[in-house]
């Protein structure tokens, strides 16, 4: 069994195959919250971290973390303002209309204004052209913000595990299903992860109750990616139902180093850690 903070040694596997991908025969699990992690960096040169995060509660607004200070928006359309960080910190939004798929997320009409001593700091939704999101936004410096990291938790009593994910500014959107079958049947010889990006298996792990930790590495849009999971409670913590993690991660560079390490990179180093996705699925207790 791989320990996951070994350095890999498999051959990457890219992701560019039409093959045909046949949808198991499995309800998903619910998607429960998203939190997306920005960095916003300024005109002075000044960065902060803002995270959005969305909960299954429609027509309950958002909460807005800024460093490590959080505030829930409850209603569907308004303003605040609040000191955060020896800042300013303003928020417009409006949900009134918005749009959402089979998550927590807003997909579409509507729009979330943050700005940072009266400089925008973070533009979300697709409603910059109408009267209000302008009125926030005309002649004011415009900070440079990405999306750095992604967290979705999941529940339910499947294991089926849908999403998309953008690992660069640059590149498409990728449809990511994560499947985990024999799971609950006590130690079967079945029990096996199935990763697929667009339709494609790209990762298959079998015998998952003995190989319950573990990480390969994926090309995606000219990336490298790593990709780990983690299902040891699903087998070994049955009476509270407990976690499974799966995290994918570009590198910072083409070396040999794991997304793991990089906590000890330098400052120079860290402005080139890319996107990292994690999904927390909790299964419930049998």
């Amino acid at each position: 069994m791989k320990n996951i903070a070994t350095c890999y040694s498999e051959h990457a596997i890219k992701v560019c195959s039409n093959q045909a991908y046949v949808s198991p025969n499995l309800s998903p699990s619910i998607q429960d919250s998203i939190t997306c992690l920005y960095k916003a960096k300024f005109s002075n040169k000044k960065h902060l971290l803002i995270a959005i995060t969305w909960c299954n509660l429609t027509g309950q607004g958002f909460t807005i973390g800024v460093c490590k200070d959080s505030h829930q928006l409850r209603q569907i359309r308004g303003k605040k303002a609040f000191e955060s960080y020896d800042s300013k910190i303003e928020v417009f939004w409006d949900l009134t209309m918005a749009r959402y798929d089979s998550g927590p997320e807003p997909v579409n009409a509507f729009y979330v204004v943050v700005l940072v001593d009266s400089e925008l700091a973070l533009l979300l939704g697709d409603m910059d052209e109408e009267p209000d999101v302008r009125k926030c936004t005309i002649d004011i410096p415009v900070g440079k913000f990405s999306l750095v990291s992604r967290t979705e938790h999941f529940s339910g009593d499947y294991s089926l595990y849908s999403t998309k994910a953008q690992f660069c500014e640059t590149g498409s959107f990728h449809d990511i299903v994560i499947k985990c079958i024999g799971e609950d049947k006590g130690g079967s010889k079945d029990s096996a992860l199935t990763v697929c990006i667009d339709k494609k298996n790209v990762i298959q792990v079998k015998r998952l109750r003995w190989n319950f930790r573990g990480n390969q590495t994926i090309f995606v849009d000219g990336l490298l990616v790593d990709m780990m999971w983690d299902v040891h409670d699903w087998f070994f913590n049955s009476t509270s139902g407990g976690y499974a993690v799966f995290m994918f991660r570009t590198r910072s560079g083409l070396d040999s180093r794991l997304w793991l390490e990089e906590n000890n990179l330098d400052q120079k180093d860290q402005e080139k850690v890319g996107f990292s996705l994690l999904i927390r699925a909790c299964k419930n207790p049998d």
